[in-house]
Order: structure tokens, then sequence, then C-alpha cells
């Protein structure tokens, strides 16, 4: 039986996702849920994974997983596809010596044990919520009850909250509310199976990482609804701005993202970056009032700034921000 401690944390979690409304954002309340679920059962990382065609796909995860959003697993041979088949809680107490798990899978995160529920929706299995840690046998059927807990509650609010078909809740889950453009999640799902592509094809792509400039002024004086305004401007602009085979993406907050794929082979990336500098620059109006918002934008590369998801990400958020106090200092 779980502790009153434990079940205190389950009804703050409950209060944590009263608080995101009846508009729910999918994507944030599984980001929301893998979080608690971290800490809930002392592990050292969690995910959410939807299943997905033939492939189970981290859609949010924190702690050691953090790296593996957006990962695929095939259904057929992982033991979150059998948590999903079977429809019940499972538990792997030594990933090494368990023929229920993908070995490699595991091997690449680090994992010896794990423990994981099924996450229904109008009583289909879509998913799985899973704990994990470094350590075997860290879990027993106490956290199995907890992590119960916390399925039920993440179920009955997508059945309260929506009325979508699977395949409508699997674009809720990967779309920003606000803006409706592809999340985290969803942009990091696409980097990953492009950069494998690209790999295969030895093509260039690359990831732009893009903050809004303005936005807090607007916020200050005036108020969440202009900046929200203003959010629902600027990513009907960079849309505009992206080819078809481009992914624009709302990353978390004031921060957006693009994966360039192909990269243009006229003007390189350069010269992208100045077009969508113009086209995301300017103002536009609000309850009769002009309000101005602009971006810093920030650029890695495949294959020449490396291969991976995280790297890429993180080199052009660093070229952003540098960017962004150059412009600062400018003003200041």
């Amino acid at each position: 039986m779980p502790s009153q401690e434990k079940l205190l944390e389950v009804i703050a979690m409950q209060t944590e996702v009263a608080a995101l409304g009846l508009e729910l954002d999918l994507g944030a309340l599984l980001d929301l849920v893998v979080r608690r679920t971290w800490s809930l059962v002392d592990a050292d990382g969690a995910a959410l994974e939807m299943a997905e065609g033939a492939d189970m796909v981290y859609r949010a995860a924190a702690g050691m997983a953090t790296d593996c959003l957006g990962m695929r697993l095939r259904i057929s041979s992982s033991m979150s596809g059998l948590c999903v088949a079977e429809g019940k809680a499972l538990r792997c107490d030594d990933a090494v010596t368990d023929p229920r798990t993908d070995p490699v899978a595991c091997e690449r995160l680090g994992l010896r044990s794990m423990a994981m529920v099924p996450l229904r929706h109008h009583g289909v299995t879509v998913g799985v919520l899973k704990a994990m840690s470094r350590e075997a046998y860290r879990f027993n059927d106490t956290h199995l009850a907890l992590m119960s807990m916390v399925s039920d509650l993440v179920a009955s609010t997508m059945y309260f909250a929506t009325r979508y078909a699977p395949g409508e809740l699997f674009y809720k889950a990967t779309h920003d509310s606000l803006t409706d453009l592809p999340n985290r999640a969803l942009f990091i799902d696409r980097l990953h199976a492009s950069l494998a592509q690209a790999a295969r094809d030895r093509q260039p792509l690359a990831v732009v990482v893009l903050d809004i400039n303005g936005l807090k002024p607007i916020n200050d004086h005036h108020g969440h609804r202009a900046g929200d305004a203003a959010l629902q401007e600027f990513a009907r602009r960079l849309s505009a701005g992206v080819r078809q085979s481009d992914t624009a993406a709302r990353l978390g907050g004031d921060e957006f993202g693009v994966l360039l794929r192909p990269l243009a082979a006229e003007g390189g990336l350069d010269a992208t970056i100045r077009r969508l500098s113009r086209q995301l620059e300017g103002s536009f109006e609000f309850e009769d009032r002009l309000l101005r918002v602009g971006a810093s934008i920030g650029a890695a590369c495949f294959p020449e700034d490396g291969a991976e998801v995280a790297h890429l990400i993180e080199l052009a958020d660093q070229r952003m921000y540098r960017q962004k106090r150059g412009l600062q200092h400018a003003t200041a």
C-alpha cells in the first residue's frame, strides 16, 4: 500500500492537472505526468510512449530518458508493446536477463529495471507510462500501484476534456494548442527520422531555433491575451515562411524551431535565415493597437555541426542566444 506521503503527491498532481483547465493541451499534460512520475516513484527517469502504427513513440520524457524524446521502438519487440497488447501493468527487474525487453534500446538508455502501466483512452490502450532506473530490482508492486493511479488520472482527464478518436488524440498530443504548430515532441521525432534519412542520402539539413523579440514588453504592458496573439501571429508568419518539406514547431514558451530538409542549395542557410528574419519582423494589429515582434535566430547543420539530435538543438540554441544578447547590447 502506498504511503500517505505518496498518496498526497498523487492528490497534488490531480490539482496541477485540474489547473490546466478544460482547454487541455495534451502535450503539456504528458510533460507534467512524466515529470511528476519521475519523482513520485523515485526513479532515474520516466517516459510516456504512445502506440502509433507499428511503433511505440516517446512523446514525453524526463530524467535519464530526456534525450530519447521522439525515439521509436517496435511494438512487436518491446516490453512497452507487450504492455499495450496485454493491457496490464508490467515490471522488469533486470533488463539484461529479461527476454521481453529490447536490449539495444535498454543499453542505449543505460537502464536496468523498469515499471510500466497501460494508458487508456475511451477503453482503448493507446500508450504506456514508464518509470526506469539504472539499478536492477528497483521497483515493486507499490510503485506499480502509484503509477496506475497516475494512469487512471490521465485517462479520466483525456475522457472528460476531449471527445477525440485515437487519431485525433495523437494530433492533440503532438501539436501546440495555442498555435496549432507541431510541439517539441513531434519536432524531435521528425528530426530523428530526418537525420537517419539524411545520413543515408548524404544530404545536408539544418536545425533552426528562434526566439521572439518583444514578447515580454507586450505581456507586461498589454496583458497575456496580447502575448498569446503575438505568439499566434509569429507562428502564422513562420509557417508561411517555410517550405512544405520543412517542419516549423513551437518548442515551448517563446521558443520555436524549424527543421530545414533538405537544406536549400540556392543561397544556403544564411540566405534562408535572412529571409525568415524579414518575414518575422514587423507590426501586427491587436484590438486597435499596433504591436511589434521580431526574432533572434540560431542554426546548426548536419553533417558539419554533428549528427546527434540533442547536440544540434543545443548548438542552434546557443547561437540564437548569442544573437539575442548582441541585439540587447546594441539597443541598451
